[in-house]
């Protein structure tokens, strides 16, 4: 994918690469604001994330604006993508497992977009995903596959996944923002990953994540969480299983 320049409305430009054509910048720090605590304690994320810049830099991108890193993406890519049940986590096994084994892909799949603080509400994220989409297509891949953790759905965290997804505007667009940055993006949404990223810890390390006391067996619900929390008390332990949407964004073979 060749660099690809924009003017803001802000007036400022930006400027999206590869990490392949960029890769002094593959572990850019960018300042994207609060983002809760617990939500870094991801078991596969921590295994795998960093590795993928060097794995699958054709497929994670950087934003730049005079030379600063104000954005990002992330894809893997697979083989035979198919919407699994572990969202996020099951295809980045899966793509880490075809990398080691030498499958060729056919799919890839949008890990996070990223934007920082000052930049966001510019429409960068819609760029990096476009970006993202070309990136992919421009590898021969067949579609962009996204486990999308939806913008807004920490606010409704009792309603079921797949109601959410479905609510829409009267223009037909989802509701949820960033649901609909990826259907006008020509993305099309397939379904739920009902156990997309997970995390555990003990009630010590999840009142620490939170503030929260988890002194009480059941549901807790948690600030910045999709769903609530399942707190068990006698085991010492709450288990976190966040739902995505998953969205599919196909290529056209013309």
């Amino acid at each position: 994918m060749p660099a690809s320049r924009h003017r803001l409305p802000s007036g400022r430009t930006l400027e999206i690469t590869t990490v392949a054509d960029r890769p002094d910048l593959a572990h850019a720090d960018i300042d994207v604001g609060d983002w809760p605590a617990f939500m870094r304690h991801n078991r596969v994320s921590e295994a795998y994330f960093a590795q993928t810049v060097e794995t699958f830099a054709d497929t994670c991108l950087i934003a730049t604006s005079d030379g600063r890193p104000v954005g990002d993406a992330h894809a893997v890519q697979l083989s035979g993508g198919n919407f699994p049940a572990g969202g996020w986590e099951q295809s980045v096994v899966r793509a880490f497992t075809d990398a080691r084994r030498g499958v060729q892909p056919d799919t890839a799949c949008a890990l996070n977009i990223s934007v920082a603080r000052d930049f966001q509400g510019e429409g960068v994220a819609a760029l990096l995903l476009a970006a993202l989409r070309e990136a992919s297509a421009d590898l021969g891949l067949n579609a962009l596959d996204a486990p999308v953790r939806p913008t807004h759905k920490h606010l409704e965290p009792l309603v079921a996944m797949d109601d959410y997804a479905s609510h829409t505007r009267p223009d037909g667009l989802p509701l949820d923002p960033w649901l609909r940055t990826h259907v006008r993006a020509g993305g099309r949404i397939v379904g739920v990953a009902p156990a997309s990223w997970v995390i555990a810890g003990s009630l010590a390390e999840w009142r620490s994540w939170t503030g929260l006391p988890f002194d009480r067996s059941g549901p807790v619900e948690v600030p910045g969480a999709l769903v609530p929390v399942e707190c068990d008390v006698v085991a010492d332990r709450a288990v976190y299983v966040e739902p995505n949407v998953w969205v599919r964004h196909e290529f056209s073979t013309d």
